[in-house]
């Protein structure tokens, strides 16, 4: 799999690239600024870019601007960004309408390596994973009032979806049945009226649609 990595800090990029190219990843080009990432993913067309949120020429939100040009202009290349902060808006605009082939992770919390491969595949497969840590914060944003038409439980069973785990995935993680599971989560998309897409995309898009609906 191609891989093109975004990082201003040399030590933390030179690491991340040493830990894909151990587990199989090919990293085709390296950058340590957005204009440079952008030129990067032109000549190189990756399956996936791994870019930090904050990066020059700007040290705001470069790497997250640039990150959503690939997804408007290279519509086959996934995003992954780290950041070191939550930022509810920048995952909810990063994301759109579409949520397959992006995730947002907070580099602290990344600590399984194993967890952290098999979420790259899993996004530049057209899947999608948020950091659950994005996802308690942007379910607190909307007030005790915004999640009255989901109980505890789909609430619970939501936030885990936004994560990228399957129904079996979060089934485990519940300590309940793949069965229960799976109805909780068409109660979930009947309430919040998500249809007509791939299941995969319709987990992120669930927790999305229902943010936008409620923001005040």
């Amino acid at each position: 799999m191609r891989v093109v990595i975004a990082e201003d800090q040399a030590l933390f990029r030179t690491g991340l690239v040493r830990l894909l190219r151990d587990t199989g990843f090919e990293v085709v080009a390296e950058a340590a600024d957005a204009p440079d990432l952008l030129r990067k993913v032109a000549g190189h067309h990756p399956d996936i870019v791994l870019t930090d949120v904050r990066m020059p020429p700007g040290n705001t939100d470069d790497g997250l601007r640039a990150a959503r040009e690939i997804r408007e202009r290279f519509r086959g290349t996934a995003v992954v960004v780290l950041s070191q902060y939550v930022m509810e808006k920048a995952a909810i605009d990063l994301i759109g309408n579409n949520a397959a082939g992006v995730g947002y992770l907070l580099k602290d919390r990344v600590t399984d390596i194993d967890a952290f491969i098999e979420m790259l595949h899993r996004v530049a497969a057209g899947g999608s994973a948020l950091d659950p840590e994005v996802v308690s914060r942007m379910l607190a944003r909307g007030g005790p009032d915004s999640l009255d038409q989901l109980t505890p439980r789909e609430r619970e069973v939501l936030a885990l979806m936004a994560e990228g785990r399957s129904n079996h995935g979060i089934a485990a993680a519940l300590v309940v049945t793949d069965d229960a599971v799976e109805k909780h989560v068409r109660h979930i998309l009947r309430k919040l009226d998500i249809t007509g897409a791939p299941d995969d995309h319709r987990r992120v898009l669930a927790v999305l649609v229902y943010l936008r609906r409620k923001r005040p």
